[in-house]
């Protein structure tokens, strides 16, 4: 196989070189600690409160700057990757995440530590599109594109999970500050080895960057998420939080019109009107929004109603992530055997058995037993699915739009994430106890995944054949 190129119709040994190991080895270690950086200063935002003079009504800029930034820019940058050259960008941003993190595990004042989340968002928004799109265009559709896409679903997942537990370990045993440096040190290694190892895709034809829909869209992505954090944070009736959404629905309206008359669109509705585009996506959405806050309605429970600490609960959540691994590792072969769309609704179908299993935890006697085992059993089944996503949203599109492709299916990633806690928080608010109402959003959230896998079936038909 010619390592990292844009040509499919070759065929390609089984067998990867070196060169072509150390490229996978860079691009996963870079979504590794792109996932990572999600969740590793959760719960370290009370001693970082602390130290850097955050008022307790401002600690969630430090969470939310991060996430409007990766989420608002992603389309934008998965584009840009497609037309200027994806391995220029994917070390560009690297380079700016390791700056980014040094500055912000140096910062003194709240306005440097926030300026550093902005910038991490930023450098996620880059590096994401432009390392999933140097996957999908050194892989031909099939077996070896699967399973880069399952390692990269694998590595991602453990990411997010990890996250929690090392952001716990270092600000208990060393410093917070180390949840940044750590960023540093994984970006020196990834830019001394990424420049020998990749390289440069773009699409052959570099037609003229849709400014007024990079800007609508980058607009309506980060007043969505925007939103969506604010009503986790205080409520669905917040001005704020339906400010900014309706905002958001006005700037989506902006971009399709936009998109409609403009010569050279960001994003060709063709591509968006794809069934496998908008049903593989809605998927992906599904599987993130679910999965991530059955977390986060866990941890409710584990320590406001079994009075674990934050790092017993980190801890526990250790399981989900070797679930995780394992689905990611396993989703190729379950997708070469029975296909892409059959693996998003049997990976479904699995996770809301499991997340059922959770509604019910007060009726168990060996109930953290049954928390483990269903965990697991979620996570395997969440990272088939996801992994079936990736591969059904990334299917049948032209090399010259693969990073558009995979900045669509990081968007839906990311809108996923910061949709699911928000949602399940206020079912769990309209409770009068914590434990009834963990019970009552866990079982709303496998109906969700029930309903998702249905749509999905029917109007994908399920008649993907399997991959060879």
């Amino acid at each position: 196989m010619t390592p990292l190129t844009t040509s499919t119709s070759a065929a390609q040994p089984e067998a990867l070189g070196i060169r072509q190991r150390l490229a996978l080895f860079v691009l996963l270690t870079a979504s590794f600690t792109l996932a990572v950086d999600f969740s590793i200063l959760n719960v370290a935002l009370p001693r970082i409160g602390a130290e850097v003079g955050f008022g307790l009504a401002d600690l969630q800029w430090i969470a939310t700057s991060f996430a409007v930034c990766a989420a608002g820019f992603t389309l934008f940058f998965g584009r840009l990757a497609d037309l200027f050259g994806r391995r220029r960008q994917f070390l560009v941003g690297i380079a700016l995440l390791g700056v980014a993190s040094l500055v912000g595990g140096l910062a003194g004042e709240p306005w440097v530590l926030i300026v550093a989340r902005v910038a991490q968002g930023i450098a996620t928004a880059a590096v994401t599109p432009a390392a999933l799109s140097l996957l999908t265009t050194s892989f031909p559709e099939g077996r070896l594109r699967d399973c880069a896409l399952g390692l990269n679903g694998a590595i991602m997942a453990a990411g997010f999970t990890t996250g929690a537990v090392l952001g716990g370990l270092l600000t208990d045993l060393v410093s917070w500050r180390w949840a940044f440096f750590v960023n540093v040190i994984v970006a020196v290694v990834v830019l001394a080895i990424a420049p020998a190892v990749l390289r440069e895709t773009r699409a052959d034809e570099r037609p003229r960057l849709d400014l007024v829909g990079a800007i609508t869209v980058t607009l309506a992505l980060a007043a969505a998420v925007f939103g969506l954090t604010q009503a986790s944070e205080h409520s669905w009736a917040d001005a704020r939080s339906w400010g900014a959404l309706t905002f958001a629905a006005v700037m989506v309206v902006a971009f399709v019109l936009t998109e409609r008359v403009v010569r050279d669109p960001l994003v060709p509705l063709a591509v968006l009107r794809r069934r496998t585009t908008a049903w593989g996506n809605l998927a992906g959405v599904i599987a993130f929004a679910t999965e991530t806050s059955v977390v986060f309605l866990l941890t409710l429970y584990l320590q406001n109603v079994r009075g674990f600490s934050p790092l017993q609960a980190g801890l526990v959540f250790a399981v989900l992530g070797a679930g995780t691994v394992i689905g990611g590792l396993v989703a190729p072969r379950a997708i070469a055997r029975i296909g892409a769309t059959r693996a998003i609704v049997a990976g479904l179908v699995v996770q809301a058995a499991a997340t059922l299993s959770l509604a019910f935890l007060d009726q168990f006697s060996g109930w953290l037993v049954v928390v483990l085992v269903g965990t697991f059993i979620g996570g395997v089944a969440n990272l088939v699915a996801i992994v079936g996503f990736m591969v059904t949203a990334t299917t049948g599109i032209r090399d010259q739009e693969q990073g558009l492709a995979t900045g669509i299916a990081t968007m839906s990633q990311q809108i996923g994430i910061t949709v699911g806690t928000p949602v399940m928080s206020a079912i769990v608010a309209a409770s009068a106890a914590v434990a009834a109402g963990v019970s009552a959003a866990l079982v709303v959230n496998a109906a969700i995944c029930v309903g998702a896998a249905v749509a999905v079936g029917l109007a994908l038909r399920i008649r993907q054949s399997p991959r060879r």
